[in-house]
């Protein structure tokens, strides 16, 4: 969906894999590897005996709440955390909402979609893309800002967040990815003193259950409730709720913690193999924080396809607003798979 302004907003990673895509290593697609794990799978797969029934939400639902050490009048389960933008933008009643970019296009997508004008805020590459509270209109009732921000892997601190709360102010905070975050540093999840909050998290990253379609909404009491009355009846299928119940347990978290920490070793590993392109012009943003890296090299369009050619999808940045064709952003993989991307990029900056 391109604007009027800019981008494609509905252009998405999984994009780069489709079709004549689906033979190449994936470094596009911001989903775990080998992910759902073996335990995980075999759970999901014993819901099915429970399909004639409608789905009952209330036990994932409590197993959310006490997650996060929430009461469960807070949570709200949706079919992914796409589905909670496009509720937001339907239930709410903004005059002006604000979308602070570059990050995640779905958000600005669905309150445009809704008929809502959207005003950006583009946080500048020369600040590290990274938050100036200042930079908010002080007029604006509804606020969308990722933590930490895809494609820009940067990590606000919680409080320059939360300073943007305002009596009057919605305050969406997407976590989609703050479990792969070691410590989940700067979550705002479980926080009741700031108003208007609204903490969007995703289960299909780390777990690898983008097909599944689960994530929740964490917010006032009242909130959740003019949310839910904008979804249909059973938006979140059996499977789903299992899975979600099963991925905030104990186990799970625990699982994820040991993933975050592996996560960020990779990505270090990583960025140094990156820092030898240097000279080239390369470039990452940073400090990075996510399960992604975002890079600014010259000629990214062509090397994006060069790589593509020699096995290797990764994402085009310029659909994001705030970006250009010289950006791409990098998924987070294991050694030897970073290994083998490292000499694919040697290649494509040379060939």
């Amino acid at each position: 969906m391109p604007t009027d302004d800019g981008p494609d907003l509905r252009h998405h990673g999984d994009a780069e894999v489709r079709d004549d895509g689906g033979s190449l290593v994936d470094l596009a697609v911001n989903v775990r590897a080998d992910t759902p794990p073996a335990w995980l799978r075999e759970h999901i797969a014993g819901s099915l005996g429970g399909l004639a029934a409608y789905p009952d939400g209330r036990a994932a639902r409590a197993a959310v709440a006490a997650r996060h050490g929430l009461p469960v009048e807070r949570v709200l389960l949706t079919a992914g955390a796409a589905e909670a933008f496009v509720l937001l933008a339907r239930a709410l009643k903004v005059r002006r909402p604000v979308v602070v970019h570059p990050q995640f296009t779905e958000p600005e997508a669905a309150l445009r979609d809704a008929g809502h004008t959207v005003d950006r805020v583009l946080l500048r590459e020369e600040d590290g893309f990274r938050l100036d509270p200042a930079a908010v209109p002080e007029d604006a009732d509804l606020v969308v800002i990722g933590n930490p921000t895809n494609p820009t892997s940067v990590l606000h601190p919680a409080d320059a967040i939360a300073s943007l709360a305002r009596p009057g102010r919605v305050l969406v905070v997407d976590e989609a990815f703050m479990d792969a975050v070691p410590g989940e540093r700067e979550s705002l999840a479980g926080r009741t003193d700031v108003p208007g909050l609204v903490v969007l998290r995703s289960l299909t990253k780390t777990w690898g259950l983008a097909g599944l379609r689960i994530g929740y909404v964490l917010a006032a009491p009242e909130s959740v409730e003019e949310l839910e009355r904008a979804q249909p009846l059973w938006p979140v299928s059996t499977p789903a709720l299992a899975a979600a119940e099963a991925c905030v347990g104990p186990r799970a978290v625990a699982e994820a913690a040991h993933a975050a920490h592996r996560v960020a070793a990779d990505r270090a590993h990583l960025l140094a193999g990156l820092a030898r392109f240097a000279p080239a012009g390369l470039r990452v943003a940073g400090p990075a924080e996510g399960p992604f890296l975002l890079v600014r090299l010259p000629h990214a369009s062509v090397v994006r396809r060069r790589l593509r050619d020699l096995g290797y999808a990764v994402r085009r940045g310029d659909t994001f607003p705030g970006l250009g064709e010289e950006w791409l952003r990098l998924a987070v993989r294991d050694r030897a798979t970073v290994d083998g991307f490292l000499r694919a990029l040697e290649q494509a900056l040379h060939g």
